[in-house]
């Protein structure tokens, strides 16, 4: 109990931790406070090749082996189960209308890319290793919990519907096609390639984050200020317990696969992650009916701070435990 305090306390104190709550702060407190949206969307293109860029490096240097394959697999069986599983809990602790329980489930099942990032910064940290192919596994959770939400708002008697097109909206998602593009020339390119530009990928990339968290928790606070009377003690609830449900089946899976502490702590992460960028997106179309005050306050206004703080130090020291790392 005292590493998961030491490690929950250094990790509050950390520059990407304070700068989420700068922002959160300031909007609660109605600041005029804000980063142009441009800014904003240059740094999320920033973040999102440097990951996948790096990523794809880490793959060149490891090769393709069954580990990584059965990684891929169990990221793309976590998306299409969370969101049943998120769906399941919600009818009973919520009085959430089903489409907005899918909705909100649909969330669950995909992943914050932040989240991961902010992981990996803590286990760099700690001198921790990870697999640098989880970024590969991140990519592909991010749309298979769209469908299982529409199922299930259609198994429910609800209109969800998969537009024309919306499949390829999804799967061209500029987030999706940046990370697994910057993930391609990574793999290509190798240590040689990392060396080449590491001067503005490497160096530059905590102190962009912590621009980029800065605004996160300005919207988180706004969410947050702007959702009064929406939200009840379920869904609140819901949104805490939820990812402590994921790291633990996130957890089996890892340790089944066969991966290092590192890897077994990233898919905890992305397992008990909750998208706020990819999913809201298609929400908007597939199912309009659905409040965005509901889900997006509980993705980024509830799980996102929760995870930061507290989840991943947690999902760190559970990890350890279990694994004798």
């Amino acid at each position: 109990m005292n590493e998961i305090l030491s490690l929950a306390g250094s990790n509050l104190v950390s520059p990407i931790i304070l700068s989420f709550a700068l922002g959160m702060a300031a909007a609660l407190a109605r600041s005029d406070l804000t980063i142009p949206e441009a800014v904003a969307k240059g740094m999320s293109i920033y973040l999102l090749f440097a990951i996948g860029f790096k990523g794809g490096v880490a793959v060149s240097a490891h090769g393709v082996d069954a580990t990584l394959i059965m990684s891929l697999v169990a990221g793309l069986l976590l998306s299409f189960i969370m969101p049943l599983l998120a769906f399941a809990i919600l009818r009973v602790l919520t009085g959430l209308t089903a489409t907005d329980a899918a909705a909100v489930a649909a969330h669950y099942g995909s992943i914050s890319i932040v989240t991961f990032v902010a992981a990996t910064s803590v286990l760099q940290g700690r001198m921790i290793d990870a697999e640098g192919y989880m970024v590969a596994v991140a990519a592909v959770m991010e749309a298979p919990a769209i469908l299982s939400a529409l199922w299930l708002v259609a198994r429910s008697g609800g209109s969800g519907r998969i537009e024309p097109g919306l499949m390829r909206e999804i799967l061209l998602n500029g987030s999706i096609v940046l990370l697994v593009g910057a993930f391609a020339i990574g793999a290509i390119t190798g240590e040689k390639g990392l060396e080449e530009i590491s001067a503005f990928i490497v160096s530059p990339f905590k102190g962009v984050l912590c621009l980029f968290l800065l605004d996160m928790g300005l919207i988180a606070g706004r969410g947050l200020r702007q959702s009064k009377g929406v939200l009840g003690a379920g869904a609140v609830g819901f949104a805490v317990l939820m990812p402590m449900i994921g790291s633990a089946i996130g957890l089996g899976l890892g340790m089944l696969v066969g991966l290092s502490l590192g890897g077994i702590v990233l898919l905890m992460v992305l397992a008990a992650s909750a998208s706020y960028i990819a999913v809201p997106a298609a929400m908007r179309v597939a199912l309009p009916e659905a409040n965005p005050a509901i889900y997006l306050t509980l993705s980024l206004g509830v799980t996102f701070p929760f995870n930061l703080t507290l989840g991943i130090p947690l999902y760190l020291a559970a990890a350890q435990i279990v694994t004798g790392g």
